[in-house]
């Protein structure tokens, strides 16, 4: 869709707000998943969505191709967001920690499941907030290394090096089956 999506965004941004709507279905599911994983509450993650997507909007005329691709800029609306939000609240969470694994209403009943998401989250919480977004924009939200560093605003070198590194040391911490749980939690919650 890169030749049709540069299109698309060009009539957006010479004022054909209808054209927006391609993008939104094109993105609305990845951008949910992302938000989702951070925030893990489905009403805030659907609130938090559509302000991305109406900052987008709104700001579409500044998009430009030369700083990166536009789901790039889209996560990066999307990741802004969510600090965003969690800078703002009343509740106590570190906004280092936006995406932490939590075990409420939200994520899956199934008791197993949500000690297996406390095993691993006792894992993870351990790791800097950099290499957590990294690991799960890489795993979970499927993103390139391209992809993340342009969200990230660092090098594709150093993103990649910071994934298998923080790998290394998840393997080498957690117990294999827990690892592999780790490696397949998209299943589980997505």
């Amino acid at each position: 869709m890169a030749a049709d999506e540069s299109k698309i965004i060009e009539r957006c941004q010479k004022g054909d707000i209808a054209e927006f709507g391609k993008l939104y279905d094109s993105y609305i599911t990845p951008i949910y998943k992302f938000v989702y994983y951070r925030t893990h509450h489905t009403q805030t993650a659907e609130d938090l969505v559509s302000t991305v997507f109406l900052k987008a909007l709104k700001n579409i005329s500044q998009y430009s191709s030369e700083a990166g691709s536009f789901s790039s800029w889209l996560y990066r609306i999307a990741r802004n967001t969510v600090i965003d939000h969690y800078r703002t609240s009343k509740t106590e969470i570190d906004i280092e920690d936006v995406w932490d694994l939590q075990t409420n209403e939200d994520i899956p009943k199934d008791l197993d499941t949500k000690n297996k998401l406390k095993d691993i989250s006792e894992y993870i919480t351990k790791l800097k907030p950099e290499q957590r977004d990294i690991i799960v924009m890489r795993l979970w939200d499927g993103l390139s290394y391209k992809e993340i560093a342009e969200i990230m605003q660092k090098s594709e070198a150093s993103c990649k090096m910071t994934f298998s590194r923080t790998m290394a040391t998840l393997r080498k911490d957690m117990p294999l089956a827990l690892f592999v749980t780790f490696l397949t939690l998209n299943r589980f919650i997505g």
